[in-house]
């Protein structure tokens, strides 16, 4: 019988473009001195966000869709983010450190 250890586990499901994502109630986003970046902070947990990262979860707010934060980051950076984005916020989801409405 094979051996599943160390085999990479599937990628979360993509966020439909309507989708809503916010900020998880129980995360709060904060920028920490002592660390010179953008943190996630939770009960009994701290996630050290990149500077994408926290432009990203910065533009969770539940009145921009998935389409709208891809389309204001690229207008920021000057590659292409679409999918990197889209990724980044599935697994958001998936970990439940952001919640998902479908446009209304």
């Amino acid at each position: 019988m094979p051996n599943d250890a160390g085999l990479t586990p599937p990628a979360p499901p993509a966020l439909p473009d309507t989708a809503r994502p916010r900020l998880g109630p129980h995360l709060r986003l904060r920028f920490d001195r002592s660390r010179g970046k953008h943190v996630l902070l939770g009960p009994e947990s701290v996630i050290v966000l990149n500077g994408t990262a926290a432009d990203v979860v910065g533009l969770c707010d539940g009145d921009r869709t998935v389409a709208d934060i891809v389309d204001e980051l690229r207008t920021r950076y000057e590659r292409p983010v679409d999918d990197e984005v889209r990724d980044f916020l599935a697994r958001m989801a998936a970990r439940r450190h952001v919640t998902v409405e479908e446009a209304k």
